[in-house]
């Protein structure tokens, strides 16, 4: 086979910050100014030929558009980083395997987009390429946004804890690009034991940007987590990840649908909330906080054990439609009476889950937040015969794995 290296200067490291442990997110950098990523060398070898079934290896900084072939076997060597203005273009069915490495990621800067759009019988794949692939094998995809976050004021971004990358800004509808049919496995490589890829990374991401369907399996840390923005998303699948399946900070306030967890083992959350980046050096004064809608939920807990969801730091949000199998405690609600007022948000009707089924549980809600209020304050319908479920069976067929 003829092998191609396509890459055009040089490879963005992974940038380290320090990181306390409130809630395992590096500490974010602001900037004053709406910067964007700088160009290295162009170049942009589209891989897109007549001549197919060709070996290339993948990495760089690309100051050009860059469009894969569904047929060509792609391997990805180091960070792959689309510029801003470049667009990626992956087609249905294309597979992309990673090397072992924590520098090993996929990232679309602000301003540039990703056209991903695989099918239900031809989904897009981002996985290992051991021949024995484990979990943290690799970093994942990372999204850059201009949407709002909390940690900088409107037109200021703040700094990715993988790659070092501008985000957020003061644009909600920003366009990022799609993301169809795409499953993400053996990401979540730790950069230095406190900053670490997610399967998927959406980082400032705007509410024009499209997902849905989106799986990711066997990771080492997050499957999904929002860093601000207010990007929405459909049909979402996590199958054994070792922290939280879905996890959010940062402002995040956008909507998601049909959501399938399965918690193995080793396992963190279902889904972790965050209002604001709790780490030292980032403002304790948020200007706004998380308030995301969640709509058909099943979060598939390991023999009792753990949460379904941890809920924190003063974030709003509603959950509807929610069943939860399996796990120690369905709702655990973190904050206090200062800056992290999550009891404050149940209270005033900020914060709810209503019309929830818990099997297998132990404690439905456990109150941690230095408010007092009922239970029934933040869950309703517990038990309603007439839930809403997701239909895993028949939108997850074909391109996500559960086992």
């Amino acid at each position: 086979m003829k092998t191609n290296y396509l890459f055009t200067g040089l490879t963005i490291a992974a940038l380290i910050f320090a990181s306390c442990e409130a809630d395992d997110t590096a500490d974010i950098v602001i900037n004053n100014t709406d910067n964007s990523v700088t160009n290295n060398n162009g170049g942009g070898n589209t891989g897109d030929g007549e001549e197919t079934g060709q070996d290339i290896e993948l990495m760089g900084t690309y100051t050009q558009d860059l469009t894969l072939n569904a047929d060509n076997n792609y391997t990805l060597t180091g960070s792959l980083v689309m510029a801003q203005g470049t667009v990626l273009t992956i087609p249905a069915g294309t597979v992309i395997r990673a090397t072992s490495g924590t520098d090993r990621y996929i990232a679309i800067s602000q301003g540039a987009t990703i056209a991903a759009q695989g099918t239900a019988s031809n989904p897009i794949v981002m996985t290992s390429a051991a021949d024995e692939p484990a979990s943290g094998d690799w970093g994942g995809l990372i999204i850059l946004g201009r949407a709002p976050i909390t940690s900088a004021a409107s037109g200021s971004t703040a700094t990715s804890e993988i790659g070092g990358l501008p985000y957020g800004g003061g644009d909600a509808s920003d366009y990022s690009g799609v993301i169809s049919y795409v499953r993400v496995e053996y990401s979540g490589g730790a950069a230095d034991g406190q900053s670490e890829n997610n399967g998927f990374s959406f980082y400032g991401v705007g509410n024009g940007t499209i997902v849905d369907h989106i799986q990711a399996y066997i990771g080492a840390d997050d499957g999904v987590e929002f860093f601000g923005g207010t990007v929405n998303a459909r049909y979402v699948s996590m199958v054994g990840m070792e922290d939280d399946s879905v996890d959010w900070t940062d402002g995040w306030s956008g909507t998601i649908s049909e959501v399938y967890i399965t918690q193995f083992e080793s396992h963190g959350n279902g889904f972790e909330g965050d209002g604001f980046n709790t780490d030292n050096g980032n403002n304790s004064n948020p200007i706004f906080y998380s308030d995301p809608t969640f709509n058909k939920v099943t979060i598939n807990g390991f023999e009792g054990t753990g949460n379904g969801m941890l809920i924190r730091a003063g974030t709003k949000g509603t959950f509807s439609n929610v069943v939860i199998n399996n796990v120690e405690t369905a709702f655990v609600l973190d904050g206090d009476m200062g800056d992290s007022p999550t009891g404050q948000h149940v209270i005033d009707d900020l914060l709810n889950a209503v019309d929830v089924v818990l099997n297998g549980v132990t404690t439905n809600v456990s109150n941690e937040t230095g408010y007092t209020f009922d239970d029934g304050d933040f869950l309703t319908g517990l038990g309603n015969d007439e839930i809403d479920e997701t239909d895993y069976d028949t939108w997850g067929a074909g391109w996500t794995i559960n086992e």
